[in-house]
């Protein structure tokens, strides 16, 4: 019997394929004010960061301030971009189907972001109201408190929780708050999570068997 009685998934990377649209985009902007970088780049130093963070990064290469409009513009171009690409996770709907425990989702991206992105998918109905964003409590990982308030809510101890997490902040976060954590390295660009996560795994069929 496995000791996990509740799973907290990330969600993007983790239950839809959103990183590479989300950063392209990123990359896409930066390059109009001279960051001159790539997607490989993008997925490397953008991957699982808070959108202020990604700002202040991209005004470090520029040497200036990004303007007051990059956030909402960058929304706008990732939300049309995301209905007509996005893709759930390979495997992952499998994994939700066949999950023997309560699970929920706690992500660094705003309410309505989550959302868009589970109904895009057709993963919505597995998570409504079990949605947790950094963006309510205003405080993004590697800062445990939306893992923390997910635990809490969903009624179990951190000890009796999995996060599963495909960013190197986000296992920070995780083991921050007293939490195993499983790392999804499909995409694991600097290799940085083997070193830190509970465990590792490359591919969602491997999940309920790691369970």
């Amino acid at each position: 019997m496995s000791k996990y009685k509740c799973v907290i998934f990330d969600c993007d990377g983790v239950l839809v394929d959103s990183e590479p649209i989300s950063i392209q985009i990123l990359v896409d902007m930066a390059n109009q004010y001279g960051a001159n970088i790539d997607l490989l780049y993008g997925m490397k130093h953008f991957k699982g960061s808070f959108m202020n963070a990604c700002e202040n990064k991209i005004s470090e290469l520029i040497q200036k301030k990004l303007p007051d409009t990059f956030q909402a513009a960058y929304r706008e171009k990732s939300f049309k971009a995301f209905k007509e690409n996005m893709k759930p996770i390979k495997g992952v709907k499998a994994v939700l189907e066949n999950l023997n425990r309560p699970f929920c989702v706690a992500s660094s991206g705003p309410e309505n972001k989550i959302r868009l992105n589970l109904e895009l998918t057709g993963l919505l109905p597995y998570f409504e109201n079990k949605i947790f964003s950094c963006y309510t409590l205003q405080k993004w990982k590697p800062d445990p408190a939306v893992f923390l308030w997910a635990s809490e809510t969903m009624g179990y101890k951190p000890e009796e929780c999995l996060v599963i997490e495909d960013s190197l902040s986000g296992v920070k976060a995780a083991k921050a708050g007293g939490f195993d954590v499983f790392g999804y390295v499909e995409h694991d660009y600097n290799n940085e999570l083997k070193s830190e996560a509970t465990k590792t795994f490359k591919s969602m069929d491997m999940l309920l068997e790691m369970l």
